[in-house]
């Protein structure tokens, strides 16, 4: 019986998809070497498709394994479910054993699964994630609707003086009012690639997953910047609630095109003239529930084939006097981006930072090669640029342009951090 449930999956998913596995410490940012992982599909999970382990720097090789049509993932479609979903069970010496159930991967997407394994010097029982439904595919309840712009007249009601990119956010994973939820520590990037994966397909065209990702930060920042919970006597930031927030989840993994498109954006949010806030970009799918006035996310990518750009989605649905923004605060990173690539031949303080992060990172990620810290920008350091960008995802040209830049200043922070606030 398992055996013809197995194989009708596999016929069912004549597609491939990419999956990258990374897995790390919980307390701190360390890389977990030989952790064993078996990948099975989530409907059949005693049957092992794969079994894998990572290297040095806690990472899998990229594995190809079967997916719905693409075509699911194209149009509204409740009857097949465009994405397919994978078991995977973590064990390393020395933590508790982890089982995440319901990675999601999409056909010609590079899935990638982030794994933080616990100590076992921390009693508790194994860990099991499950990852819920996508909001386009499960059933959620819609959007509670709010002014778009909060009143500023009330006392207590905006605590900032200048909208900053905050380095964490506080994620109740519930409705506000539900106290037995869990609150996470969650980085701010991190949040939005989640938020963004769950939300729309990596599939999509890439206007059309920009101008997603600029509502879905504008959303955020302004919970953060009018401190919207806390105000009313809660200790988080934002919620996973699709009725009154955005849909997060926790330990769900995210997929590479949406991963570069916040790197590329992520200080961005979404302004109308006179108005400081960030402005409350609300949405709604656009098929089983409807949002006049709000972008509709089915709009959105009809509007990207079309070859509408990002602001262009924005105004169709926002108006035309909305317009991108950007942050001049970015917390938590140690220096903000310089303004310019550094490449072969840039000398100066600015490399002499990154050649100084480079080799702290190189204790934790032992493939990263030391380097002189001299501030200049020659082979050695561009050879230590591209390995720790082969090492993160990131396109490896050796030049140290704003994504690479801030991952570095991300991955810096976390090998340093004494503890981390989880």
């Amino acid at each position: 019986m398992i055996y013809k449930s197995l194989h009708m999956m596999q016929d069912e998913q004549p597609d491939k998809g990419t999956l990258q596995i990374q897995v790390s410490s919980l307390r701190q940012d360390l890389p977990i070497s030989d952790a064993e992982i078996d990948i099975s599909y989530t409907g059949a999970p005693d049957d092992i498709l794969e079994q894998v382990q990572t290297n040095s720097s806690g990472q899998t090789e990229t594995l190809e394994l079967p997916t719905p049509p693409v075509e699911y993932s194209l149009e509204p479609n409740q009857e097949n479910q465009p994405y397919s979903e994978y078991t995977l069970r973590i064990s390393a010496a020395g933590y508790e054993t982890i089982t995440v159930a319901g990675t999601q991967m999409l056909s010609g997407q590079n899935a990638l699964q982030n794994i933080r394994m616990r100590p076992l010097d921390q009693p508790l029982e194994p860990d099991v994630i499950v990852i819920p439904a996508h909001t386009l595919y499960g059933e959620y309840p819609p959007k509670i609707a709010e002014e778009e712009i909060k009143p500023i007249t009330q006392t207590g009601e905006i605590v900032l003086n200048q909208v900053v990119l905050p380095e964490y956010i506080i994620v109740h994973d519930g409705t506000p009012q539900d106290t037995t939820a869990q609150n996470h520590y969650v980085r701010y990037r991190d949040y939005i690639k989640n938020v963004a994966s769950s939300e729309i397909y990596a599939t999509w065209p890439r206007s059309t997953i920009i101008a997603n990702i600029l509502a879905i930060q504008s959303f955020t920042l302004n919970r953060v910047y009018t401190e919207w919970y806390r105000n009313k006597g809660y200790n988080f930031t934002i919620t996973s609630s699709t009725a009154f927030d955005q849909k997060w989840m926790n330990g769900r993994n995210y997929f590479t095109s949406i991963a570069e498109a916040v790197d590329e954006v992520f200080d961005n949010y979404l302004s109308r003239p006179n108005v400081k806030q960030p402005i409350l970009t609300q949405y709604c799918d656009g098929q089983r529930v409807q949002c006049p006035n709000w972008m509709t996310q089915w709009g959105s990518k009809r509007l990207g084939e079309q070859g509408y750009e990002p602001i262009e989605i924005i105004r169709y649905f926002y108006g035309d006097t909305m317009y991108i923004n950007f942050a001049e605060e970015v917390s938590g990173v140690p220096s903000s981006y310089p303004g310019f690539p550094l490449d072969i031949g840039s000398v100066g303080e600015d490399v002499t930072k990154i050649q100084e992060q480079l080799n702290r990172i190189s204790d934790n990620y032992p493939l990263i090669p030391k380097i002189a810290v001299d501030g200049i920008f020659g082979e050695r350091t561009q050879n230590a640029v591209k390995v720790f960008q082969s090492v993160f995802g990131l396109t490896q040209d050796g030049i140290v342009g704003s994504r690479t830049w801030y991952r570095i200043q991300d991955i810096y922070v976390g090998v340093t951090r004494i503890a981390e606030l989880t």
